[in-house]
């Protein structure tokens, strides 16, 4: 989908440019740490395994924990979630330089570490992307993920060569000095943000229904479960990279923690470069041709670093995988955001994530393991297969293009008076909507409902089913449950505008003179001898 806006104007943005500078910062200091743990990781161990599970302790958290944190995202204050990470991980990061001046740090210690920040970041990562569409407009948003994304690679292009030379000139816990004290800009920046939050009409969530309301909505959405796919795929395979970089330092080109730092400065380099070119080639290309370029382009940087022995060939192939990774990441978030409305998107962000995550976790471990008995040579060999495979994936399951959907609220649904006293806990209610279709719209009316059923489910009903009258076949009735008033008055506050169509759709079917009858029913599963919904205007001692 092409940019509608120029990237840069963005930075006219006050706060969107204030959280920018400050996420450099942020960015920066994670990356030295990175560094240092990885090469802290060689130094205690001989394992490759082990050197290889640094990688995965930051993204495990991120794939166990990224559906909470997207619940708070989705029913929280943003801000406050924020600061609450950032502050974790500084005291985290404060406790991990402290340990490693003591030289108290062990392997299993080590990770430890890193799987903490990395549950700061698990907690970070989808209120800091569902702000954006807080920040920006929808018009923007694609713009404000490019050079997101782009800050973050501009310090991957510098921070890991700066990484390297801090610790190899003053050791890895200065290299995790440096990132405890790149937090402080971050949390200044959030303390000072002061977000319009909009008035809540309805109560939070629980946390259970939230829960159960993102994991619905993502079932029930198939282009979102397409990108959750290929990005799982993308993370298995071109994690490899990442994960055993170190190792192909050490034993395939002979260099130390400096070299190692400079590679990683070349993959960020050629990220910043994918960032830049992201608006133009896809104003060019469509989705799914995008991302088979970047899955075959990552695949030729693992054969080259597989049989590499010189540093310039391995940058060059470093610089083409950064120039992939952004390319692809970047394309997957931007989608997903423009494909969820703001009452579901730090939910769909975070299932998003917890699928590229899982599986650059899962990759780690696997290639580090496949390293270890087989070489990291072939492990980047086994790598590229695994990418050509996730190319070729996309002829099954082709991404999606980013569609112009109205994801706006519907706010068309006004609640219904009623006569009985009903409390927002009354439940279940059963409803009922009537329709008259002639036979020979029959067809086009089920394809219809297809799409209806959909809707329904994905936005809470249960039990949906169509029925058909015996006696006078043109009367259908749409059925369906949702456990109380509230869950039902939720269910059509989710409604957008893109989903107004159907229902449209439906309406030019239906033959009735007026507009399709609806019987809303509270259930009653045992029968009481005393009523406990009495009618509003009933008078006192019948309601007794």
């Amino acid at each position: 989908m092409p940019q509608s806006t120029s990237t840069l104007t963005l930075f006219r943005n006050q706060t969107f440019r204030m959280l920018w500078i400050a996420a450099l910062a942020s960015n920066f200091g994670g990356l030295v740490q990175a560094v240092g743990a990885a090469w802290m990781m060689t130094s205690l161990t001989e394992s490759q395994s082990m050197v290889a599970l640094v990688q995965s302790s930051v993204t495990l958290p991120i794939m166990i924990f990224s559906l909470l944190a997207g619940v708070f995202a989705d029913n929280c204050d943003r801000r406050k979630v924020m600061l609450i990470a950032q502050s974790f991980m500084l005291m985290v990061s404060i406790m991990l330089a402290f340990m490693a001046y003591e030289g108290w740090l062990s392997p299993w210690l080590l990770l430890g570490f890193t799987f903490l920040i990395g549950c700061g970041t698990a907690l970070h990562n989808p209120s800091w992307q569902a702000s954006m569409g807080d920040i920006v407009s929808r018009e923007e948003l694609s713009a404000a993920v490019s050079l997101n994304s782009m800050g973050f690679n501009l310090m991957r292009s510098i921070g890991p060569a700066a990484g390297g030379a801090i610790v190899a000139i003053a050791g890895a816990a200065a290299a995790f000095t440096v990132n405890a004290l790149s937090y402080i800009g971050i949390i200044t920046a959030l303390w000072f943000w002061k977000p319009s939050t909009p008035q809540r009409r309805l109560p939070r969530e629980r946390m259970g229904s939230a829960f159960s309301a993102g994991l619905r909505y993502v079932a029930m959405s198939p282009n979102l479960i397409k990108v959750i796919f290929r990005g799982f795929l993308f993370g298995l395979s071109a994690i490899a990279v990442l994960a055993l970089l170190p190792l192909i330092v050490r034993e395939l080109l002979q260099g130390g923690a400096f070299v190692y730092g400079v590679l990683l400065g070349c993959f960020g380099a050629g990220a910043v470069g994918g960032a830049l070119m992201n608006a133009r080639l896809r104003a060019r290309f469509q989705n799914e041709r995008i991302t088979q370029a970047a899955f075959l382009a990552f695949a030729v940087s693992s054969i080259t670093l597989a049989l590499s022995r010189h540093y310039v060939f391995s940058g060059a192939a470093l610089m083409l995988a950064g120039a992939s990774w952004v390319m692809a990441l970047s394309l997957f978030n931007v989608t997903i955001q423009l494909s969820t409305p703001r009452w579901v998107v730090g939910r769909a962000i975070a299932l998003y994530q917890t699928g590229v995550f899982g599986g650059m976790a899962g990759g780690s471990w696997a290639w580090g393991v496949m390293a270890e008995n087989f070489g990291a040579d072939r492990a980047m060999l086994g790598a590229a297969v695994l990418l050509v495979i996730g190319a070729l994936a996309g002829l099954s399951v082709p991404l999606p293009d980013s569609a112009d959907l109205n994801l706006d609220p519907l706010n068309t649904f006004t609640e219904p008076s009623l006569r009985l006293d009903l409390r927002q806990r009354s439940g279940p209610i059963m409803v009922m909507v009537d329709y008259e279709i002639a036979q020979e719209d029959v067809s086009e009316f089920l394809a219809a409902m297809s799409a209806r059923r959909r809707i329904r489910i994905r936005d809470g009903a249960q039990q949906w089913a169509l029925l058909r009258d015996l006696e006078n076949p043109d009367v259908w009735t749409e059925t369906y449950h949702v456990p109380t008033w509230l869950e039902y008055v939720r269910h059509h506050e989710r409604r957008t505008q893109a989903d107004a169509e159907s229902y449209e759709r439906i309406l030019k079917l239906h033959r009735g003179k007026e507009r399709p009858k609806v019987h809303r029913m509270i259930e009653r599963q045992a029968i009481s001898l005393r009523d406990d919904t009495p009618l509003k205007d009933a008078p006192e001692e019948a309601a007794e």
